[in-house]
């Protein structure tokens, strides 16, 4: 599975008791996609529908016509397993994915295996954009067992949950003397039958090792990591960097976020950067740009090249790679690279945020998921030309012209004779072959076009969110940000209900599944980029109150955070620490912290990010390579001057503008002391007016994350504190009712020590709260002070 995790292969000895010489058949990465397909909806089969049909994502409603009696993951499908001690069969994929839609339409519309299927397993169908949980705890399975995984995977259950066989695409009958779908299926039917204690045996090993892999338990170190790690994640990339072509390694090529913006953290931090990051970041992504993986009429990224040259790629368009990739390029065209570099490098922004506007655009401003790279079964087909068709739609001789511009000069570089657009020496005048674009593409748009997956979700629009907050503040393009607002402001009314926590999924007027770390962690990324572009709170208060919820729901206790809630249907609750296709929702949830503590002035925060990167630390020592976006957290843990681009206006000034000092006016705050008693403490008075229209929040908060009125004693000790009762209070921002103070409020106690206390309070009206404040307080003299109350 390209850019996946690789697992040793430590298939149980029980697997070959199953089917002789039945292992998985799994293509190898240039035979198998990562994702290319259909998001259809089309029905392949002209039965009745199933109960797919009552599903709402694209990919789950393809099968809904299928012979097979396909149940969507839940109680339904589990108990029935359960009650009539059947062994489940799980397949995991998703709506872009060609492998999925070649079972699909080989397996799945075969009447024969679907008569097997329905008779001897209880069929399941995931989507794993819907379900990353339970994709990643079954791919775990599928790369114990084979060595490698990809989708779609196909894994087998007994009825409590736990693997015993798993492969990813098979073909429907035998071929080359390795067995087809349905004789699979027959011999799993009859191991399950007649050597169920074997079967057992197996899934009771391989569920071992899936623990031992999924729920490591990692001893917090004594020390946070430093910039070692990022050190050495950088030499790996180097020592795999392709001098020729850009990019790190052979084919197939991706463009790994986490490789680009480790480059970037090292060039923009305050130490000597090394004297190639730059080279290889400006060499890599010019190679991109001009090659097949970018679409050169439209703008935007497929998800991947099937070469090193970057030329002819897996068509299909992720919104994911493409809002990271604004943000990389965006970085870059304000880098110390030579102009033209930047300059194209800016090009390719604005292309790619008006293809997101223009193609993956709910109406109301979300994203949608992806674009397929199929039309009727053919990957590609919609992006490639023949030399005939050029020459019909630009002219023989604009043709032969445009022909060195778009690399469709010699031969043919696509199967079929066809050509794959590129800019083999790059594109020095873009004005100079606009026209000839133009006519080129709106031929492409008389062809049938792939399908869009439109469910809407929540980790991806932030990515996105971010990318276009990022690039409009860098090229100060006001459309951009604007762009990512409307996005934000979609999430926040759509997939956040008001009487639960932040959810994943929306298609169609329906938001589902609670959110995962990853939407917790995207989409705080997204809202800090909007804060860091706009100075507008209300963006830094959604990514506050999301943090804490996230910490709420999906915290450990020992630190760093599991992918999701605890639920019966899991088998594990892990925690992904490893970059992928996206980077580590751990490591991102990390930076998180780092610039809300800073924002805030809230040390919390920071305390949290250091518990995370203590308990990661030991994996982090041992594998860099592998973690490199947790190794620009714990880098910039352990440099916070560098700061973070996300936390700059648009003029480089603070973010809160003159907030800070609206929020110390907000209140005024007297203390004084009393007499002495016997045990050396002596009796206070501090009173608070606060202005008209604020109010702070009481002792103690109404919630975890908020910030209380308290007071403490830096240099003594405090007694006796006495807060009063708050009043109920709900503005826009708040999720439901808290106590506040408003107008004047006295609080006494007791004090031994320096004549000083420290109070700490957030001013808030109905709309906006200002920045938390904290501020000594000098305790003036009495003659006759008043006793604390009781």
């Amino acid at each position: 599975m390209p850019g996946a995790r690789s697992l040793a292969v430590l298939a149980p000895a029980a697997l070959g008791l199953l089917i002789a010489g039945s292992a998985p058949s799994t293509p190898t990465p240039s035979e198998y996609p990562e994702a290319m397909s259909s998001s259809t909806g089309t029905d392949s089969h002209g039965g009745p529908l199933n109960r797919l049909a009552e599903e709402s994502s694209p990919y789950l409603l393809l099968h809904r016509s299928n012979p097979v009696d396909w149940y969507p993951w839940g109680e339904e499908a589990l108990t029935k397993a359960r009650e009539e001690d059947k062994p489940i069969f799980l397949s995991v994929g998703y709506s872009t994915c060609y492998w999925c839609h070649v079972m699909e339409r080989e397996s799945f519309s075969d009447p024969e295996i679907a008569a097997l299927l329905n008779e001897h397993f209880v069929p399941v169908k995931v989507d794993r954009e819907e379900r990353p949980d339970l994709d990643e705890i079954y791919m775990a399975a599928t790369q114990i067992l084979t060595g490698q995984g990809g989708w779609p995977n196909s894994v087998f259950l007994t009825p409590d949950l736990v693997p015993f066989f798993a492969g990813t695409y098979f073909p429907p009958r035998d071929t080359g003397g390795r067995p087809g779908f349905a004789t699979m299926v027959r011999g799993l039917a009859e191991a399950w039958q007649g050597r169920r204690s074997q079967v057992e045996d197996s899934a009771r090993q391989i569920r071992e090792l899936m623990g031992r892999f999924l729920e490591q338990q990692l001893e917090p170190a004594a020390e946070l990591p430093g910039e070692a790690p990022a050190r050495a994640g950088y030499d790996s990339l180097r020592a795999r960097y392709d001098e020729r072509w850009g990019g790190f390694g052979g084919a197939p090529k991706f463009p790994t976020p986490s490789n680009l913006h480790l480059l970037l953290a090292l060039l923009e931090s305050d130490g000597e950067a090394p004297p190639e990051a730059l080279p290889m970041l400006t060499a890599t992504l010019a190679a991109m740009a001009r090659g097949g993986l970018y679409d050169q009429l439209a703008g935007g990224f497929h998800r991947y090249s099937t070469d090193e040259k970057w030329l002819v790629p897996h068509f299909e368009k992720m919104l994911y790679d493409n809002g990271f990739l604004l943000e990389v390029y965006a970085r870059h065209s304000v880098s110390g690279a030579e102009e033209g570099a930047r300059a194209e490098s800016e090009r390719i922004v604005r292309e790619t945020a008006a293809f997101l506007a223009r193609e993956m655009t709910h109406p109301d401003g979300a994203f949608f998921s992806a674009i397929d790279a199929e039309t009727e079964g053919e990957e590609g087909a919609y992006y490639v030309w023949s030399r005939a068709e050029l020459d019909q739609i630009l002219g023989k001789e604009a043709a032969a012209k445009l022909a060195p511009v778009y690399g469709f000069g010699g031969a043919p570089t696509f199967e079929g004779g066809r050509y794959v657009l590129h800019l083999p020496q790059g594109l020095s005048n873009p004005k100079a072959v606009a026209p000839a674009r133009a006519r080129l593409l709106e031929a492409r748009g008389r062809r049938e076009r792939p399908l869009t997956d439109d469910k809407v979700l929540t980790d991806w629009n932030g990515i996105a969110i971010r990318g276009l907050a990022e690039a409009g503040r860098l090229l100060e393009d006001p459309e951009m940000v604007a762009q990512a607002a409307r996005a934000a402001d979609f999430i926040l009314a759509h997939l956040r209900p008001e009487d639960g926590a932040l959810l994943h999924t929306w298609r169609d007027g329906t938001a589902k599944i609670s959110a995962y770390l990853a939407d917790y962690a995207f989409l705080v990324r997204g809202l800090l980029a909007l804060h860091g572009a706009t100075g507008e709170e209300r963006w830094l208060v959604a990514a506050r109150e999301l943090t804490d919820e996230q910490i709420r729901r999906l915290g450990d206790s020992r630190g760093g955070f599991f992918v999701a809630a605890a639920r019966d249907d899991l088998l594990f609750r892990s925690k992904d620490l490893f970059d992928g296709a996206l980077p580590s929702p751990n490591a991102v949830a990390v930076l998180n912290l780092l610039d809300l503590a800073e924002t805030t002035g809230e040390a919390r925060f920071r305390t949290e990010a250091e518990k995370a990167l203590k308990v990661f630390s030991p994996m982090l020592s041992k594998a860099p390579e592998g973690l490199r976006t947790l190794a620009i957290a714990a880098a910039r843990l352990d440099s916070p001057t560098k700061g973070s681009p996300t936390l700059e206006t648009p003029s480089g000034k603070d973010p809160w503008g003159g907030l800070r000092e609206r929020a110390q006016s907000a209140v005024e705050a007297r203390g004084i002391l009393g007499a002495t008693t016997e045990e050396g403490y002596r009796s206070f008075r501090v009173t608070l007016r606060i202005a008209d229209p604020w109010h702070v929040n009481a002792h103690p908060a109404s919630q975890e994350f908020l910030i209380p009125t308290a007071l403490e004693a830096p240099g003594g000790e405090l007694r006796q504190v006495v807060y009063p009762t708050g009043e109920p209070f709900r503005g826009d921002f708040a999720r439901e009712a808290v106590q506040v103070y408003s107008g004047e409020v006295v609080i006494t106690g007791e004090l031994r020590g320096e004549p000083r206390l420290e109070l700490t309070y957030q001013a808030c009206d109905e709309e906006k709260c200002l920045p938390p404040v904290a501020r000594t307080l000098e305790l003036e003299e009495r003659s006759e002070p008043e006793t604390p109350a009781s």
